[in-house]
């Protein structure tokens, strides 16, 4: 039997679920590009130990995101499950976000020790928003393809925030003056960069919170049993180990932590190994944001032509290969020289393609893991969407700060000195930098690549999953 079409979607309701992910993605970059070169070259804590307080500071906050979850999916408010916790994450984002970027003046250990808990300070008052949110898209639709379309407003979103304060940094904030020919050590553009992150992001998640009120707000039909803690705790172990969940997680380990690497050395790569102008920098988010917006059109045919898992698997290969092209080019000498004419188009053109797989890939995640809640319902009689997506954000936080520690190991480690100047930096530095860049990549994407393709979940099995908890007879599976 045929299950009846679910309602399509409201294109107002796309755009209001994916602009809370502005708060995110502004975060994302901070964290990435900025965070590392702010503190080593302008406050002037060593990169190794920026590296490590942001791992740490990761670390103990990715614990906090499974404890949201799962008191979001308990909550039961005139205004549901999730809507009090984003209207409750507002101030704490804004003030936070405030704080990272103005630490005191308390010598190394002191700025160390502010910026371990500025970093959990400024995760935690996120995921107060990012959980309840992303918790929200089983709940927005059931339909197998249309989750794809959802999530990827979502994603459209978070890059377009973020890049958008990133190219305001890059033009505007940090642009070289004739005081400070080197722009991006410019102190006063980081203020600036913070009261436009706080503005941004308090907005977004203002935006998503009412968008989304009068759908969504309402007391929940069903809430999961309340029980002693020792118990709660079991009992999320028990959703948590759930074979379709924790193999998307064991994809998201590569994944991610090679996104803590690429994001934590772009700026070293663009600025010390490519040499581009300061003008170049600017360009760098456009092109991010045309290769996300090329994720967001490709992402549901290619999932609708080739399934979820094998889309998945697909992008993020395609991504690798185009990402790596450049280097492995220069390092066998067949890039064009820094300075030619055609060398930034085409490292711009390779990032493009890199980016829009990358970001497919993630949209891809999204979407599968939204399929997760059905299979852990029919396996534990519950519906835990916040538990499951804060998982996912634990996995991610944990992970990213390994990879902002590799970048920080792999920097020190290639010897890259302390205040460099374009152009001064020896070529067997570069040359190291640039061949343990690319084989950590590939490394890590390879092994994204074998988990994808182990994932459980497919259209029919979800068909099955839907027609069961509906207590209808199942249509028959396809194998």
């Amino acid at each position: 039997m045929n299950l009846p079409a679910a309602p399509k979607v409201p294109f107002r309701m796309k755009l209001a679920y994916g602009s809370g992910a502005i708060a995110y993605g502004i975060k994302d970059n901070g964290f990435a590009v900025f965070l590392l070169i702010f503190y080593n070259q302008v406050i002037g804590l060593p990169a190794n130990l920026v590296g490590l307080a942001v791992m740490v500071a990761l670390i103990i906050d990715a614990f906090v995101d499974p404890v949201i979850g799962h008191l979001s999916d308990r909550t039961n408010t005139r205004w549901g499950r999730r809507h009090p916790w984003l209207y409750a994450s507002i101030i704490p984002v804004g003030l936070s976000w405030f704080l990272l970027w103005n630490p005191p003046d308390w010598g190394q250990t002191g700025t160390l020790i502010y910026l371990i808990l500025s970093s959990i300070l400024v995760r935690t008052a996120i995921a107060l928003n990012e959980v309840p949110s992303l918790a929200m898209l089983p709940e927005i639709t059931q339909d197998y393809h249309e989750r794809t379309d959802v999530i990827r407003y979502r994603f459209l979103f978070g890059w377009v925030g973020g890049l958008f304060l990133l190219w305001l940094a890059y033009a505007v904030f940090l642009a070289p003056t004739p005081d400070q020919p080197a722009g991006l050590l410019r102190r006063e553009g980081y203020d600036a960069y913070a009261w436009s992150g706080v503005i941004m992001m308090m907005a977004a998640i203002l935006t998503v919170a009412l968008g989304t009120h009068r759908a969504l707000a309402k007391p929940p039909a069903k809430l999961p049993p309340r029980l002693p803690l020792r118990e709660e705790l079991r009992a999320m172990g028990r959703t948590l180990r759930n074979p379709a969940f924790l193999t998307l997680m064991g994809a998201g380990v590569f994944a991610y932590a090679n996104q803590g690497l690429n994001f934590a050395t772009s700026t070293y790569m663009q600025t010390y190994v490519w040499e581009f102008p300061r003008w170049a920098l600017a360009t760098w988010p456009i092109t991010l944001l045309v290769g996300v917006a090329l994720a967001f059109v490709i992402a549901p045919p290619v999932s609708r032509r080739w399934g979820k898992k094998h889309a998945a698997a697909g992008m993020a290969a395609l991504g690798v290969v185009f990402g790596l092209a450049p280097y492995a080019l220069r390092l066998a000498g067949l890039f064009p020289a820094n300075g030619a004419p055609a060398t930034l188009p085409l490292f711009l053109l390779f990032t493009t393609l890199a980016t829009s797989f990358a970001v497919a890939t993630m949209m891809l995640v999204g979407s599968m893991l939204a399929d997760v809640v059905e299979d852990s319902e029919m396996r534990t009689g519950h519906r835990e969407e916040g538990l499951f997506f804060a998982g996912n954000l634990f996995m991610q936080k944990c992970v990213t700060g390994i990879g902002t520690f590799a970048a920080g190991i792999l920097i020190s480690a290639a010897g890259f000195p302390d205040n460099a100047a374009p152009g001064m930096v020896e070529p067997a530095v570069i040359e190291r930098l640039m061949l343990w860049f690319t084989i950590i990549t590939a490394l890590f994407i390879g092994g994204a690549v074998l988990v994808f393709l182990r994932f459980p979940l497919g259209e029919a099995d979800h068909a099955e999953r839907l027609a069961r908890l509906r207590g209808e007879h199942p249509p028959a599976t396809h194998k």
